[in-house]
């Protein structure tokens, strides 16, 4: 039985829709942040890092997001989830799924954990790290928004939706709160509505019991 450790809205979203996307059976586990369960002894020995997610593949242990993502594409090849081995598209996946992973998740830590790059107290730090981040972000944004117009396509590398779908998803719905939001961009805000419309989306925001706004 595959088991996802999560928590609502973190980053073990992405592979919470990939999870329904599949229809395989698998049990969630709660990691509740609200009492410090991700930083406990037994959470520590399956993510020495204290992060959210880890999925449980029998024997396997995984953390990091985009390794989770991948090996949940590989190991499920009817869904082609991911382009075939050896391909251009395949190496397009790679470049979009890192560069996610890579350069726009961390400014989104930044934004929301910004605490994390100051000293204790440095309040003006704090507010610092926050507006930069955010300001980083919008290029970015833009970088997305001329991808999803080029893609040929409904999905973010084309015709066929891939695991990179939900995590460009779930990091496009963080920024939910900004001045500039990704729904706000053209090209970005109907790419949310498609996904948006994926049961398996529906699904996995139900189960986590989001609140409105969703993106």
């Amino acid at each position: 039985m595959i088991k996802l450790h999560y928590y609502p809205s973190n980053a073990s979203f992405a592979p919470h829709v990939l999870l329904e996307e599949l229809q395989v059976p698998y049990q969630r586990v709660l990691v509740d942040r609200n009492v410090g369960a991700h930083k406990s002894p037994e959470y520590l020995k399956l993510n020495p890092n204290g992060l959210i997610p880890v999925l449980e593949d029998g024997e396997l242990v995984l953390y990091e997001t985009a390794a989770i993502l991948l090996h949940l594409a590989d190991t499920h090849p009817a869904a082609q989830l991911a382009p075939a081995l050896g391909t251009p598209e395949r190496a397009e996946f790679y470049k979009w799924l890192v560069w996610l992973t890579n350069s726009v998740q961390p400014l989104l830590i930044g934004y929301y954990y910004p605490e994390r790059w100051v000293d204790e107290g440095n309040d003006a730090g704090v507010a610092q790290v926050k507006a930069s981040a955010e300001r980083r972000l919008g290029p970015l944004l833009d970088q997305l928004d001329a991808q999803l117009a080029k893609s040929g396509g409904p999905w973010l590398l084309g015709e066929h939706y891939t695991a990179a779908d939900p995590f460009a998803f779930m990091l496009c719905r963080w920024t939910r709160n900004f001045a500039r939001p990704a729904r706000s961009l053209p090209h970005i805000g109907p790419y949310l509505e498609r996904m948006l419309a994926r049961p398996a989306v529906a699904q996995a925001i139900a189960t986590e019991q989001l609140p409105q706004p969703w993106v």
